[in-house]
């Protein structure tokens, strides 16, 4: 489900709203109960594309990124934690991604994120004419700290624009306002950079990057089954405490946790999605690898805070809510 250019949607329905972003892709795992909303502005300029994102629920969120383009993120009210990679976020943290950045992102409730997602072109062309030399993206996402002014004016410039989206959309695709608003932040956001003390990339966290990328890869072709991690780590090429100390730091939960909440995740996509006079709970289950109804139900209450059964009856969400604003002169 594409967005229009500028546009701000309420999405009650994960799936729904996973589709909602352009040039990149995001898998959900939600991690704690409740009831889940997400509110997604989308800003699209000739040569940048801006988001800004809150959500209700702690998850995990596997993200790949485009790699024709050059990415920043920051976070955003409510900032509860915001963690990219092992990187835990503070405020005036920004993100600089790599080019086609595949990495984890994790929240531990309701949150708020930013995202600056600027053509590759005109990112080099920009640096090149504003410093007389090209900023290249590094190998892994490393975490810069702007001055405190430049971080607060790129915030206060996202903002601006993405609250122009959503009260006059129109005047958002005006050529000259398009170019105002995109020289204003190139130029804001080549200050952070070069003034910005950087967190160094360092060999351990290429490794973990490539690891949990693997780690992401293998599991996308076993999601139907239990995964042996002996054997999996042989596949994937590491051992299973480097494996062990990876996903804590990246994902805050061992691997043995966190393969069984993508199974849960998968079980919970499918039973809303089957016909409840038909389906049956336990060949839902036992096709994600779910043999013990009983254990199951308690691990799934926990996380969802309903019984398997009670999500199979109950009807998938699939309103997407436009937010529609009256142009004002």
């Amino acid at each position: 489900m594409a967005m229009p250019a500028n546009e701000t949607a309420v999405f009650f329905n994960s799936s729904d709203y996973q589709a909602g972003f352009r040039g990149a892709t995001i898998n959900l795992v939600f991690t704690g109960p409740g009831i889940f909303t997400a509110r997604l502005t989308t800003v699209s300029l000739p040569h940048l594309r801006l988001y800004s994102v809150q959500e209700s629920l702690p998850r995990i969120a596997y993200v790949a990124l485009a790699p024709d383009s050059v990415n920043f993120a920051f976070p955003a009210p409510p900032n509860t934690s915001l963690v990219w990679g092992a990187l835990k976020m503070k405020p005036r943290d920004l993100m600089f991604h790599s080019l086609g950045e595949r990495m984890h992102q994790c929240t531990g409730g309701a949150s708020g994120w930013s995202i600056i997602s600027v053509d590759r072109k005109f990112f080099a062309g920009s640096t090149r004419a504003l410093i007389g030399s090209e900023i290249s993206p590094p190998r892994v996402a490393r975490v810069i700290r702007p001055l405190q002014t430049d971080a607060v004016e790129l915030h206060r410039l996202h903002a601006k624009a993405c609250r122009l989206a959503e009260t006059h959309p129109r005047t958002v695709g005006h050529r000259e306002v398009a170019r105002a608003i995109e020289h204003d932040i190139i130029y804001t956001l080549v200050k952070c950079l070069t003034a910005g003390v950087e967190h160094e990339d360092t060999a351990r966290r290429l490794h973990c990057a490539i690891i949990m990328n693997r780690l992401e890869d293998e599991l996308a072709t076993k999601h139907e089954r239990k995964i042996l991690i002996p054997e999996l780590c042989e596949v994937i090429g590491v051992a299973e405490r480097t494996l062990r100390n990876y996903c804590l730091d990246v994902l805050g939960i061992g691997p043995k946790q966190y393969f069984r909440l993508r199974r849960l995740n998968l079980l919970r996509v499918a039973l809303q999605r089957a016909d409840p006079e038909t389906a049956k709970v336990s060949e839902i289950a036992d096709r994600y690898g779910f043999s013990e109804f009983g254990r199951l139900a308690g691990f799934y209450r926990t996380i969802f805070g309903e019984t398997p059964s009670a999500t199979l009856r109950r009807p998938e969400h699939k309103i997407r809510k436009n937010i529609q604003y009256a142009e004002t002169s």
